[in-house]
């Protein structure tokens, strides 16, 4: 086993060792608490750009990778969505993905509603869950409703259909081949939940990740949750980072303020301080029952902001950070081709297939997820432990615990890209960006 992926402390089993023990039962504390689904308690995210995911982007060709996933210990498989992309001012030449033009169909370029119906019966076959990106706050200027329901839609002063405009930030964003929703309006409640149910219905998805869910009324959230509920319990993902949403609509919410840590520390401008009042004084509160999706990257971060290279520096000092996402409290998702480190920023409105290289890191991503998945000190939301941090007197390592007994799970990780010194556990040092699970 590589040595960054040992779990070798004074005896401690290694991962694997871990990954072989029998699922642990546990007690949920009997006070009112959000009733996640019961498969959702120790489990994984893996997203999928379905687009660029295999050189044919189709669902036929994603299909075949489900087994590699599900062998990989992937709980939950979200894809990125598939309905056809709106004509009317679109983006380059395919357009973007979150611009829909019929909330109930496949776009042609990924396949057939049969063919989605296939990939959902497969995941479930091999143990895993799928959960579909939903766009309730816009859609594309052609979808039909702009024309039938035109009172369904924000309009501008003079009365007037606009673009997705924010002027609220440091500088105006216009995202202009899409026109917003406006919630406003009672019956557009009941069509929305009309298009979601359809899905449910149609082809036995489990849940949906909802595209910047808190620019979209929280009671609107609420009011589709417990509709959808009476036809299957679902998972749900909100874009987005607010307590609110945890009340009544939504299982899991964004953790920007870790990703933010992660991505500082990994270029050498923070240490274990930062990682430390990231966990122990956060600067929103979330409820003990809340999940947090804890993250490297994403189809956002990869496409603007910078591939695992740009923003990480090395395989290495993303695989560190990759531990703390899979051990801190929180649901650790895998951007689909990070098992392949991304060396390249994907494009987001053209063709441009992941170099998948050797998968050189799925064995590693195995283990993690394996380590949670065994160990219920690491388990999401209420279901799991608390991370109590230790001071190691060194900047450059950050270790925690979380649990008690034979639960109990302690991290360590180097920060740095130089061996450290790891006092307390017989000497041991710790290689450059080197970490012990024990």
């Amino acid at each position: 086993m590589n040595r960054r992926e040992a779990a070798l402390v004074l005896g401690a089993p290694t991962l694997s060792a871990l990954s072989a023990c029998q699922h642990p039962t546990r007690m949920t504390n009997p006070a009112a608490e959000f009733a996640h689904v019961p498969w959702s308690h120790d489990t994984s995210i893996y997203e999928v750009n379905v687009r660029q995911y295999t050189p044919e982007g189709t669902l036929a060709a994603f299909e075949r990778e489900l087994p590699r996933l599900a062998q990989m210990g992937v709980g939950i498989v979200w894809l990125m969505p598939v309905q056809p992309i709106g004509v009317k001012e679109r983006k380059c030449a395919l357009g973007s993905y979150y611009a829909i033009r019929d909330y109930t169909a496949v776009n042609p370029e990924f396949g057939t509603l049969d063919d989605f119906r296939r990939v959902v019966d497969k995941a479930h076959a091999l143990g895993m869950k799928l959960i579909l990106d939903w766009v309730a706050n816009h859609t594309a200027w052609d979808h039909a409703w702009a024309t039938s329901h035109p009172a369904y839609y924000k309009k501008n002063a003079q009365g007037q259909i606009f673009p997705v405009t924010f002027t609220n930030g440091p500088e105006p964003e216009y995202w202009t081949d899409v026109i917003g929703l406006d919630y406003t309006h009672r019956p557009l409640w009941d069509a929305m939940l009309g298009e979601m149910a359809f899905w449910l219905k149609e082809t036995g998805i489990d849940g949906f990740r909802c595209d910047v869910a808190g620019l979209v009324p929280t009671p609107f959230w609420e009011f589709a949750r417990e509709a959808l509920d009476r036809i299957k319990p679902v998972f749900m993902l909100a874009e987005w980072s607010e307590p609110e949403l945890h009340r009544k609509a939504f299982d899991m919410t964004y953790d920007w303020a870790l990703y933010d840590v992660l991505k500082k520390v990994a270029q050498g401008q923070g240490d274990a301080r930062d990682l430390q009042a990231c966990v122990e004084t956060p600067k929103q509160r979330f409820p003990r029952d809340a999940y947090r999706m804890t993250f490297t990257g994403n189809h956002d971060s990869n496409s603007w902001h910078g591939c695992d290279a740009e923003l990480y520096g090395s395989r290495d000092a993303f695989q560190a950070m990759a531990v703390l996402t899979a051990t801190l409290p929180g649901m650790p998702l895998i951007y689909g081709g990070q098992e392949a480190f991304f060396e390249k920023r994907l494009k987001f409105f053209e063709k441009d297939p992941i170099d998948w290289k050797d998968r050189g890191l799925a064995g590693f991503y195995r283990e993690l997820l394996a380590l949670k998945r065994h160990h219920s000190s690491l388990w999401n939301g209420q279901h799991g432990e608390a991370a109590k941090v230790i001071d190691t007197g060194n900047r450059a390592v950050f270790r925690f615990t979380r649990g008690d007994g034979p639960e109990r799970v302690t991290v360590s990780v180097n920060l740095t890209n130089r061996r450290q010194a790891m006092p307390g556990v017989g000497g041991a040092d710790l290689e450059p960006w080197g970490w012990r699970v024990g």
